[in-house]
């Protein structure tokens, strides 16, 4: 929790940092100056990106004399889980993103039918350098760095599985209940092409984007993991592209890998977007489970903004 506040005071001072001076109030909220579609969508983790990774670009339509946000709700159907996760988020300035996001993971077949586990993220991302869009003469990306700091909520209903006492992840090998991790993205968009790319790089310790705890019997070390995304526009207001997040390996008894997904985004307009997708979260503690398949489904987003 000490690392909480501290990131906490980091965003307070990075968010009055961007403000500056104070603006005229009816341009704090509601210019919209950013082109369909570049304002992002919300990760699993409430972060302005993709679904599943961060993007350098700061979440909501604002332009840098403004205020955007967004609230969003998703959910992942897996073979053997139930994945939800809803948030908000806001931009300030096109330079400070702050959002807040719950997760929850439900097993829904198989030995562990009726347990779950949940966690809050409290995320904070500040733009450092470049433009994505209008930069259009450069090949440089824009560039952010972030973090986000998790706390588990526990594992609930363990004596469905006969397992009463069940009721923090460190008793399946967690090091650590609660944990932050630090990422840095590089996000670059060609109008012309209608193409849209993304690498991140993240230093984590998360098992099962933190659901599982941090660290654990396997390995307690943070390490550095690599993502990206790939999109392209269709029309104006529909794009396609394909994601890809390597994880690492920390539990015996999860045999955690790398997840993916290929999606569909819908923008009618600036305040609604849908985003559709296949997605592959690998394995989920297939030594509990018995179930060696990949945990994969359909993937579906809400997001309501400006």
């Amino acid at each position: 929790m000490r690392r909480c506040e501290r990131i906490s005071s980091i965003v307070l001072a990075a968010a009055i940092l961007a403000c500056g001076a104070p603006a005229r109030a009816e341009g704090w909220f509601g210019d919209q100056g950013k082109l369909l579609l570049t304002a992002g969508f919300s990760t699993v983790e409430g972060a302005g990106g993709g679904g599943l990774t961060p993007w350098a670009l700061i979440t909501g339509y604002g332009s840098s004399d403004s205020w955007g946000g967004n609230t969003y709700v998703t959910g992942i159907g897996l073979r053997d889980f139930d994945f939800t996760a809803a948030g908000v988020g806001v931009g300030i300035r096109d330079r400070v993103e702050l959002s807040f996001s719950r997760q929850m993971l439900e097993a829904t077949d198989g030995t562990l039918n009726g347990i779950s586990v949940s966690q809050d993220v409290i995320g904070a991302k500040l733009r450092i350098l470049g433009d994505a869009v209008y930069a259009q003469d450069s090949w440089a990306p824009q560039l952010a760095i972030g973090a986000l700091a998790k706390r588990n909520r526990g594992i609930e209903d363990g004596a469905r599985i006969g397992a009463p006492d069940l009721v923090s992840v460190t008793q399946l090998g967690a090091s650590d209940e609660d944990g932050v991790d630090y990422y840095v993205s590089a996000t670059k968009i060609w109008l012309a092409q209608g193409l849209l790319v993304n690498a991140t790089v993240r230093y984590t310790r998360a098992n099962q984007f933190g659901l599982f705890g941090f660290g654990g019997d396997r390995n307690d070390d943070a390490e550095i993991q690599a993502e990206g995304t790939l999109a392209y526009l269709v029309r104006r207001k529909v794009a396609v592209g394909v994601e890809y997040r390597t994880r690492g390996r920390n539990l015996s008894v999860d045999e955690e890998s790398a997840a993916w997904d290929a999606f569909i985004a819908w923008t009618p307009n600036r305040h609604i977007s849908i985003v559709a997708a296949y997605a592959n979260l690998g394995s989920i503690a297939a030594p509990l489970t018995g179930q060696s398949a990949d945990q994969d489904g359909a993937y579906l987003s809400a997001q309501v903004g400006f």
